[in-house]
């Protein structure tokens, strides 16, 4: 069965798609992008962006009572390879002791609201 899993304390969607569905265990999150769920804004620079999309993740992750630990599998959407540095420290900052789930990232030519990362995750109750 499918529960739709939805958080305040992230931002609400931005169309017709779910923060996030669980289904067996398994917990398919949306691409997150960094908007401030407390004021509805985007935050800029890509420090700030992937602090606060990493946020938005958690907030998800923690409403369907898992943590970065349970994620399995990212994807990594970046305007520009040359923030790649700067976002692979602070994404690798939010994952305990190398518990790194497997990943890609690409960089792209526009995402939405025109903001520097997306990320999205999938993560599995163990």
């Amino acid at each position: 069965m499918k529960k739709i899993v939805s958080t305040n304390n992230a931002p609400a969607a931005i169309g017709p798609y779910s923060q996030a569905n669980l289904v067996n265990g398994v917990l398919y999150i949306s691409g997150q992008i960094p908007i401030d769920p407390s004021t509805g804004n985007l935050v800029d620079g890509i420090e700030k962006e992937t602090h606060q999309v990493m946020k938005n993740l958690k907030a998800i992750l923690e409403e369907a009572g898992m943590s970065f630990s349970n994620v399995v599998k990212a994807t990594i959407f970046l305007k520009s390879m040359d923030d790649f540095a700067v976002m692979n420290e602070i994404y690798a900052s939010y994952f305990e002791g190398g518990n790194y789930p497997a990943r890609e990232t690409v960089e792209v030519s526009c995402l939405p609201k025109n903001v520097s990362v997306e990320i999205s995750m999938i993560a599995h109750q163990f």
